[in-house]
């Protein structure tokens, strides 16, 4: 079975056992988290309803990804600048895919994603 989630801005194709790299989320390694964004489920090319469709996941570990440098140069103005940035990221490991998600929780859910 796999599942298509949107977090951090991003679509993830995701099944049980994967690992991704997203977008920063809250929280301690070992957590785990509910994304609750699911845009399409199915297996095979069978495809099922994703109302209350929800996927679980562990956190294995906050990161940060490799430097990018941004370097601004003017030609014949002596202006030059220097930049680097690193994104922080958050390592995910998909324990399960279609927990249903209570419609009190369904407001919760995308708060717990940021």
């Amino acid at each position: 079975m796999f599942a298509i989630v949107r977090t951090g801005g991003k679509q993830y194709r995701v099944a049980a056992g994967d690992k991704i790299v997203v977008e920063k989320i809250d929280g301690e390694a070992g957590a785990s988290v509910t994304l609750g964004d699911v845009l399409l489920a199915g297996e095979g090319s069978e495809l099922r309803s994703v109302e209350g469709f929800t996927v679980a996941a562990e956190i294995i570990a906050q990161a940060k990804a490799d430097k990018v440098i941004v370097f601004k140069k003017r030609r014949r103005h002596n202006y030059r600048r220097k930049n680097g940035h690193r994104q922080q990221h958050t390592i995910l490991k998909i324990v399960s895919l279609g927990g249903e998600q209570s419609k009190s929780s369904a407001g919760n859910a995308p708060a717990a994603q940021a």
